[in-house]
């Protein structure tokens, strides 16, 4: 593997030749967001592609436009400090938590406990095994949280797949307890309609409540029944973590008959997800905010009651957006950037076929006060570096970089790597720094890359699917000041006020 510390030009031009753009329009055309967006509970299968798109790779990377086969490259103001590969874990690496000195990392087989005092150097704690996709992470104090968002034969740590048909299968959240890093304990499992794709806290004193993220019913599962047109909220007592319950269902999506008020998807809405649930919410404590991507539909939501959270406005994209994924507030709380998971987190969208404003970052500003907020188109970012179509490629997740004055944000792009960009100007984002590799292979598409990229505590944080672990460093003025903010705990889902 090579490090470039010479940062690489890179050109916006990639082969695109016309079999392949026909080979990758039908591919989205059948599959505008597959039902589970991210990859699945199976080991990740290699799907072949066109003569020309093998072709048009090594192309690329002949010609300098692309890195070669699993090579680093990146701006002059990142430093790729270490790579952790995976260890006892073998399956997909997920999403990201931190508390004081530690990394916990979500993997499709359990998670993993860093020790980050030296980021240079990160320290296996611990690994659980826990098998369940997509086991979404966070913490709270002495919990850990993680999703199962697939069906399995029961709720324990040994359990096995099942169909979703069977009454007697298990999805939704676990509950550790972490107050021991070496040697965390499975204290509660909770049961939730659909099961838990992605969580979201909502922190108190003396409870932690979670929003549940679920979609895709379907008449013939006995625990996922459409509409399904809420999210499922969870209230852990802190001190009594096992007592942890359901305590509401509130719908977010009202509506007559039996598909609620949602985004009707296709045909009415060509080439966008139905809405069935949401994919992933972030909220903010500090304005009583938070914001859904819920497949169809962006939407904003008050939760000055926690346990009944009310939509403040609701938005959808039905030109460039198929899957609305994910959301980040600005710290103002008057902007929110939304991601759109075209093709799923399988596909290669990062090139000229898919163009600049699909596959990519929705900037909306947030005008108006109280309960008359309302949310505001401005613009697209995408990253400004073609991919290969044997690179899987789409906006995904991550984090803002504390900077007063400022709107920054650095960002997984799976195999399109990471970016950092900044969208002070909600109407012309642009990038100021990257890191990415080389596709993991010229001659199929290969699912890999950057899951979660997050800023913390001086340092930028990535788990890459394939991978592992991944440190970098930051070196810039503009993202400089963001040094001197220190967290004791941050789940990107539950943003901090950086600055109180």
């Amino acid at each position: 593997m090579t490090l470039s510390n010479d940062p690489r030009t890179r050109r916006r031009r990639l082969g695109v030749a016309a079999a392949c753009t026909g080979l990758l329009a039908a591919l989205l055309a059948a599959v505008p967001a597959a039902a589970t967006p991210d990859p699945g509970d199976a080991p990740a299968v290699e799907r072949e592609v066109s003569g020309s798109a093998r072709a048009g790779a090594a192309a690329a990377i002949a010609d300098g436009d692309i890195p070669g086969q699993d090579e680093i490259v990146h701006s002059a103001n990142i430093e790729h400090l270490t790579n952790v590969p995976k260890d006892a874990l073998s399956g997909t690496n997920s999403d990201l938590a931190f508390q004081g000195k530690y990394a916990f990392a979500g993997n499709y087989d359990g998670f993993r406990i860093f020790d980050i005092s030296d980021p240079k150097s990160p320290k296996t704690v611990s690994q659980v095994l826990c098998p369940g996709s997509q086991n979404d992470i966070s913490v709270s104090g002495d919990l850990l949280f993680l999703s199962t968002d697939s069906s399995r034969s029961d709720s324990s740590c040994n359990s096995t797949t099942q169909p979703a048909t069977e009454k007697s299968s298990w999805e939704g959240m676990k509950v550790f307890d972490i107050s021991d890093k070496k040697n965390p304990k499975y204290v509660a499992a909770v049961e939730t309609a659909c099961g838990s794709h992605t969580h979201s806290l909502v922190p108190e004193r003396k409870n932690v409540y979670i929003y549940v993220s679920s979609y895709s019913p379907s008449a013939a599962y006995p625990d996922c029944q459409p509409p399904h047109d809420g999210i499922s909220v969870i209230k852990v007592p802190r001190k009594a973590p096992e007592t942890a319950a359901v305590v509401d269902f509130p719908v977010l999506f009202p509506g007559e008959g039996p598909d609620g008020g949602g985004n009707p998807g296709s045909p009415t809405n060509p080439g966008v997800s139905k809405t069935t649930g949401c994919h992933d919410i972030t909220v903010l404590p500090e304005k009583d905010l938070a914001a859904g991507a819920c497949m169809g539909d962006g939407i904003l939501f008050s939760i000055k009651d926690p346990e009944h959270p009310k939509v403040i406005d609701q938005v959808q994209d039905n030109v460039n957006f198929a899957f609305w994924h994910s959301a980040t507030f600005n710290q103002k709380a008057n902007k929110v950037v939304f991601t759109d998971e075209l093709g799923g987190g399988g596909a290669a969208t990062c090139n000229a076929a898919i163009g600049p404003n699909r596959g990519a970052d929705g900037i909306y500003d947030i005008v108006g006060k109280g309960d008359k907020r309302k949310l505001v188109f401005r613009s697209y970012y995408k990253i400004p570096r073609h991919q290969a179509d044997t690179e899987n490629c789409v906006a995904h997740n991550g984090s803002l970089i504390p900077v007063k004055g400022k709107d920054l944000m650095v960002q997984a792009w799976y195999q399109g790597g990471v970016s950092v960009w900044d969208f002070t100007d909600s109407s012309a984002p642009k990038e100021i720094a990257y890191f990415e590799r080389g596709p993991l292979s010229t001659t199929a598409l290969s699912v890999g890359g950057a899951w979660s990229a997050y800023y913390y505590n001086g340092y930028i944080y990535s788990n890459d699917i394939a991978k592992g672990f991944d440190v970098l460093k930051l070196s810039d003025r503009r993202t400089d000041p963001a040094k001197r903010i220190h967290l004791r705990e941050l789940n990107v889902q539950t943003q901090p006020d950086y600055f109180d």
